[in-house]
């Protein structure tokens, strides 16, 4: 008999991933009947997005797992009629998205890049950026997406220190973890890289405090999480020259209203929430191998912590 697996996301996504499922869940071996309309009290799987219309998973009585489609789970961790295992998503096309994004954007302020990008307006000024060895750049938050983003910019030289709240060993690379450590990842921070999740411990964790306590000129890049970044307090630092630029993917509303004072302001980058996504291909093969595990007896991959909100 078929697995009953729904797809519980927005209607526009299923074209686009319809086939990648039906393809992995073949390969897997697996017999699905993969659709966006089941009885609950049938469903053995969900394939989820937060933005869907689903919130009461009560009347999935006999589902075993929830597999998300996005890599952020804080919309959903603390659902009350969900208790069944959550798996959060990871994989290759996410993470390569995402250390794409990262180094892409460090090299351009490292290099001072828009300088010329923009127009040297006929002088010849010859401003020799530093190596990458001689620049520090903290990663806050040292999960898959973090650590791969910090291999990164070691790899080409970069003196990477990694923060997060629990302890982590990433060779090659200065970690350090909880609150205690915090300041002394970021007062050598020339660029620094926010990549936590998203929870009551972290929202707003770059105030003004944590802002003032980075080097003057600073350059802060956030394809975290909006709310990782007190955005007044944000504005205010660019103002006073304590931060020298912000380039910025992910907001506390998205898209960023037309209205909102970051895309006017000179020494800040928005741009549209495009430095990780969720690749229909690669994130079906997740979702299907996630499946098998669970039909196997397994441990699912990338369960979701219910205390630790990621």
């Amino acid at each position: 008999m078929p697995l009953n697996v729904l797809f519980a996301a927005r209607h526009d996504r299923w074209e686009s991933y319809e086939t990648p499922l039906r393809n992995a869940f073949s390969e897997a071996g697996l017999e699905v009947n993969l659709a966006q309309d089941i009885p609950p009290a049938k469903v053995d799987y969900i394939i989820y997005a937060p933005n869907s219309e689903l919130r009461d998973f009560r009347p999935f009585t006999r589902a075993r797992a929830v597999l998300n489609l996005w890599a952020g789970v804080e919309n959903i961790v603390d659902n009350p009629t969900l208790d069944i295992p959550l798996a959060r998503m990871v994989d290759e096309g996410l993470t390569q998205g995402m250390v794409e994004w990262v180094t892409g954007h460090v090299l351009r302020h490292h290099l001072g890049m828009d300088t010329h990008i923009l127009g040297l307006a006929g002088e010849w000024v010859r401003d020799i950026p530093p190596l990458a060895s001689e620049r520090p750049v903290t990663v806050l938050g040292l999960g898959e997406l973090g650590r791969a983003c910090a291999r990164s910019l070691a790899r080409i030289g970069f003196n990477v220190t990694g923060w997060s709240r629990s302890a982590h060993g990433v060779d090659g690379i200065r970690c350090l973890s909880g609150p205690e450590t915090l300041a002394a990842a970021l007062n050598e921070a020339e660029i620094c890289v926010l990549l936590l999740p998203l929870t009551p411990e972290t929202e707003n964790l770059m105030d003004a405090a944590r802002l003032a306590v980075l080097p003057r000129g600073a350059v802060v890049l956030n394809p975290g999480r909006g709310p990782l970044v007190d955005d007044d307090a944000l504005l205010a630092a660019l103002d006073a020259g304590q931060i020298g630029h912000a380039t910025l993917d992910v907001f506390r509303q998205e898209p960023l209203p037309p209205e909102h004072p970051f895309w006017a302001h000179d020494r800040i980058t928005v741009t549209p929430h495009i430095a990780s996504e969720t690749r229909p291909s690669s994130s079906a093969r997740v979702i299907a191998e996630n499946i098998r595990r669970g039909e196997a007896g397994e441990p699912f991959l990338h369960l979701v912590d219910r205390g630790l909100g990621y």
